[in-house]
């Protein structure tokens, strides 16, 4: 039986085995240090939900960076 998935994350395609949430996704690529945004299947989606979003299969995520500048 085939258990692999696919999410995407910044138009890139993720293989995944194991339920995993977004907010595992999060830490693994180690956005928790900077300010952002997270859009989950076109919605933003807030931080104190990401616990809870178990990812599925062909789900679409985008973390935009807020950045300063001058």
């Amino acid at each position: 039986m085939n258990n692999k998935k696919t999410f995407f994350l910044n138009g890139h395609k993720f293989l995944f085995i194991k339920n995993i949430t977004l907010n595992q996704i999060i830490e693994y690529f180690d956005y928790q240090n900077a300010i952002f945004i997270v859009e989950y299947n076109d919605l933003i989606c807030k931080q104190n939900k990401w616990k809870k979003i178990k990812i599925s299969m062909d789900d679409r995520i985008e973390v935009i960076s807020i950045v300063g500048g001058g």
